[in-house]
């Protein structure tokens, strides 16, 4: 039977005594449902709420006037549900929203979609109608578990006041145990007012962190001892900066190449002090044993990588239809699966399962004997692949319509090379969906866990408030969203949202007038017959400063570093106005 390893959540330090709560006297009046909401949101440790008010929810909002817990208003209810998300990814923590019943539920959909598929503990408070008016077609009725019941972990409505902190407890360990993922929490407005019980609330739940036993660790060494071409993909919440350093200095000094899950890239770092292995006899000094990543925007050394292994260790990461090429890849070969649970969303062969949190099996597997031998040769071609893939390449040649970069268009590949420079190690980098997304993949180390917030499902309107949350979540590290025009106008009102609260952030929105990513479909399947992608655009640079943001366009690749360097001492949230050519679609092909 497996080792498990419980984890007690952070809280925040409240007066009053510690655990357990003590007896409350008589005298004292009971809070209402509201206000105990608020009072076990405090003892999980969640320091922020994002949401849109509404009235169908008036009391949990009175609860939060004198809470520690900062309230931050948000101008969409879908920037609210991405900035929890980007919250629950960043800490750990689930991240809290909070909307009013039927439109506002329905605009914050998209990110419970989002965190259910991504696999991201997040929270959603929904206000609902009084209890008495339920089935009468009730002003913005609707059915809260028949809306989420297909797309989050737990749909749950409170209709008992007593049950408000028990109900709140057991969200939060749901969110955050096995698989993470989103719990929805219907509160009607009339339950909120009754009284609760006594302020205290009650304990927050331990979460298991499952370990391997001796046995499974065992039966991997043996694996890994009989592969020529092991291969480890990465994926999932949670890797720190132990898990992640210690695994790559385990694969570097055995050879086995590293590459992880779409849009999990921060789970390890991507270079290391120089170290044991092939490297400054082919130049790779301190790149360590990552080699890229998988599903779209890889390189097709990394499709290579996973069709040549002979034996697969998913780390987190199942695999799934986009880190496989649409279940295309990799199916058939020796297979070990690490996962907290069971095996949702894995495709193809199994030929061991673990049940177990990856980032604490890591350090199981490196204080093993194990002593793989792998193919040296391999690896070593594995890395310089992917350098060669990273490295950014000289700016195009023109294109029939005008310069690719030069004075006419900015270059995304001369910007990728300039924030390689400037960025800060443990930078937090964002992006939504679309084709400007391809850059920062491809271009951008990752050196610090929780560094980067991008959707894995593929929703547009995510990395402005995913800014706005990095920023508030951590507020001495450097953050920067990568933005296209259509993706960022989806929530780039959050930017008012960063202006209020003090975010800072520098947003590079890509201009091209178009849906890239569909209008390259098009040009695929219907050559010559563009429809429905074409944008018109507003001056962001000017619409920026009428938030009271920094804003400037740039038209130049030689303009750009220093626009960046204004940019980030400005000390507010900016927008970086980056005219491309409408015509590129992707970084340069460089073979790999």
């Amino acid at each position: 039977m497996a080792n498990v390893e419980t984890e007690r959540p952070e809280f925040r330090e409240l007066p009053g005594p510690a655990e357990p709560v003590d007896p409350v006297d008589p005298a004292e009046r009971p809070l209402s449902a509201g206000h105990l909401i608020v009072a076990q949101l405090e003892r999980e440790g969640v320091r922020r709420v994002y949401g849109v008010p509404g009235e169908s929810f008036l009391d949990v909002l009175d609860g939060l006037h004198d809470s520690p817990i900062s309230t931050v208003v948000t101008r969409h209810e879908g920037g609210a549900g991405f900035m929890a998300l980007a919250e629950g990814r960043l800490t750990g923590l689930p991240g809290v929203a909070m909307v009013t019943r039927g439109p506002g539920a329905a605009n914050a959909f998209i990110a419970v979609h989002t965190a259910y598929q991504d696999a991201t503990p997040m929270l959603l408070f929904v206000g609902l109608i009084p209890v008495a008016d339920r089935g009468r077609e009730a002003f913005q009725e609707f059915d809260l578990t028949g809306w989420f019941g297909s797309t989050a972990k737990k749909v749950v409505t409170l209709d008992d006041p007593t049950a408000a902190a028990r109900v709140v407890a057991e969200s939060v360990h749901v969110a955050r145990s096995g698989r993470p993922g989103p719990v929805v929490i219907g509160i009607p407005e009339d339950v909120l007012t009754l009284p609760a019980g006594p302020s205290g609330g009650v304990r927050p739940l331990a979460v298991a962190r499952p370990r391997a036993a001796e046995a499974e660790l065992k039966e991997l060494v043996r694996r890994f001892e009989r592969a020529r071409r092991p291969l480890v993909v990465v994926g999932g919440e949670e890797w720190t900066a132990e898990s992640g350093q210690e695994l790559m200095r385990w694969a570097t000094r055995h050879s086995i190449p590293v590459l992880a899950d779409f849009r999990a890239y921060d789970a390890v770092p991507h270079d290391l002090g120089p170290g044991p292995g092939p490297g400054p006899e082919h130049g790779l000094e301190g790149t360590g044993a990552y080699v890229g990543s998988l599903g779209y925007g890889r390189g097709d050394h990394a499709a290579r990588l996973l069709d040549e292994a002979d034996l697969t260790v998913f780390l987190g990461a199942p695999r799934g239809d986009v880190l496989s090429d649409g279940y295309t890849r990799g199916l058939d070969s020796e297979t070990v699966l690490v996962l907290p649970g069971d095996a949702q969303g894995h495709s193809g062969r199994i030929d061991q399962f673990v049940s177990a949190h990856a980032p604490t099996f890591v350090l199981d597997l490196v204080t093993t004997s194990a002593s793989p031998d792998a193919d040296v040769a391999w690896f070593g071609a594995a890395r310089e692949a992917q350098a060669r893939f990273t490295t950014p390449a000289p700016t195009p040649a023109p294109t029939a319509s005008g310069d690719s970069g030069g004075d006419t268009y900015v270059d995304l590949t001369a910007v990728m090379a300039v924030l390689r420079e400037e960025l800060t190690p443990d930078a937090v980098i964002t992006y939504g969906a679309g084709n400007h997304a391809l850059w920062p993949a491809r271009y951008l180390p990752h050196r610090a866990p929780a560094s980067l917030v991008a959707p894995r499902n593929g929703a547009m309107g995510m990395g402005i408030p995913a800014a706005v949350a990095a920023s508030l979540a951590f507020p001495g590290r450097e953050v920067v969203s990568v933005a296209g025009d259509g993706c960022f106008l989806m929530n780039g009102q959050e930017l008012a949202t960063a202006v209020g609260h003090g975010a800072v952030f520098v947003a590079l929105v890509v201009d091209n007038g178009c849906y890239a990513t569909i209008r390259e479909h098009q040009e695929g399947a219907y050559p010559g017959r563009p429809s429905g992608t074409r944008l018109s655009n507003p001056d962001f640079a000017a619409w920026a400063r009428s938030y009271g943001a920094y804003g400037e366009t740039v038209t130049s690749d030689r303009d750009f570093r220093e626009a960046f360097l204004r940019a980030r001492a400005s000390g507010l949230p900016a927008v970086l106005h980056l005219i491309q050519d409408p015509t590129v679609r992707a970084p340069a092909t460089t073979a790999v």
